[in-house]
This record gives C-alpha cells, structure tokens and sequence, in this order.
C-alpha cells in the first residue's frame, strides 16, 4: 500500500496532509525517514508519524463538530494555542479534522478517522459545495453581488462563480449566505473584502446537503448514514 494511503487509513490524517507529514521529514518507515508519499509499505513495516508508531484505524468514525472561535483546525500546534482536538479528546477513536476553517470562523467541521473519505471532501476535483452565513460591514449592493456570482479576483486568483443572497441589508452592515465550491485559505474573506465588504462574522452552515443545524458551539454529533452516503455521492 502507498504511504499517504497507509497514514491516512490508520485514521491519521487526510492523504494530503499524510503528503505533509511526509514531505517535512515526520514520517519513517523501520526506523528511516521517507520523504516520497507514493513508496510501498509491505505488511509487517513499522510506520511512525511524528515519532509514534501507527497501525490499523479501529472501525470509521464520523463526526460533526460546531467549531467555536478560537480554536485551531489542526491536530496540533506548535505555538500551543487550542486545536479542535481539545472538544474531540473523550472520543474512543483517534480522529482528525476535514478540511479548514480558520481561528475565527465558527461553524460545520468533519472530523473522521477515514483518510479515503477526507480526500473526496477536500480534494479540488471533487468541487464539493461548502455554505456560509456572513455578516459584513457595509452595502451588498446588486453590483457586488453580480461580481461575487461572476468570480472576484482574491489576490492572483479568480473564484469559481458562486452562489450568494442577501439576507438582511442595514445601513451599515449586511447579513448574507454564500454557497462556494473551492476552498482557498480564507477564500470568503478575500471575496468580499475584493468587493469592499469586511466580514465581521464567518459560519460554515453546510458541506453538500448536510448541514449544521442546531447544533450548540463545541458539540460534536454523530453523522447519519445518509449523510454520509450524501457527501460520497454528490
């Protein structure tokens, strides 16, 4: 089995993140450090990421999480701030976040220890449809809106178009609801600060036909096996 897939289905890590691991130096195999995600690893090889020695995943797991503010979207951090592995640490399986979001946006998370199922979430290939509601400072005007439906330049590069209404209009603010299929770091920021609004407030309400609903901030569900079979089959 190829390296990326063996860290991944050890439920470690999505495939391009075990490509991460691999590519820093973090991964060895019986004791040498393999820096090529796409080498074999015959059964009975000791594969350790990070210094700890992994093996089979237990059974797969799938979780949502309503991340709250503060918390970083990874497994660990090197500046020992929050990660979302804090509101996952009485989970029985080892689990890892889907994708990103970043310190301050709040809102719909996977976390899984199914590396096969992570990659057709994140990969670009897939497109997969991610919904926000942001709160901004200032006017979505028709004008605006039309650029966001068309793609906006978010520093070299041009969005994919998207989906995008507006909820409530104040004098000063607006509250709306993006529906994007990409997934640039901080990609909803950068698009209506490219068409002079500043997002104040970022929540992911859906991934695909699942969504977050009423879900408290930092709670965790299981996921349905409809969800699940949704997200695969979009």
């Amino acid at each position: 089995m190829r390296l990326n897939k063996y860290i991944a289905q050890a439920g470690i890590s999505s495939r391009r993140q075990a490509e991460e691991f691999i590519f820093s130096g973090k991964v060895t195999v019986d004791g040498e450090i393999v820096k090529e995600p796409f080498c074999n690893v015959e059964e009975g090889q000791k594969v350790c990421v990070g210094g700890k020695n992994i093996g089979a995943a237990a059974k797969k797991v799938y979780f949502i999480m309503n991340k709250p503010k503060g918390y970083i979207t990874s497994t660990s951090d090197e500046r020992d701030r929050l990660t979302v592995m804090e509101l996952v640490k009485d989970s029985p399986e080892r689990v890892f976040p889907v994708g990103r979001l970043d310190i301050n946006t709040t809102g719909l998370l996977i976390m899984t220890n199914d590396g096969d199922f992570a990659y057709k979430l994140t990969h670009p290939k897939y497109e997969k449809a991610k919904t926000y509601r942001v709160f901004v400072r200032g006017v979505l005007s028709n004008e605006k809106m039309a650029k966001l439906r068309k793609g906006v330049d978010i520093g070299g590069y041009t969005t994919m178009p998207a989906e995008v209404r507006v909820i409530k209009q104040n004098a000063g603010s607006a509250l709306a609801e993006i529906k994007i299929r990409e997934g640039k770091n901080r990609q909803v920021r950068k698009m209506f600060t490219a068409i002079g609004a500043r997002v104040i407030e970022l929540e992911r309400i859906a991934i695909g036909s699942v969504h977050l609903g009423h879900l408290k901030s930092g709670h965790t569900r299981k996921m349905t096996r409809a969800e699940i079979e949704s997200l695969l089959d979009e």
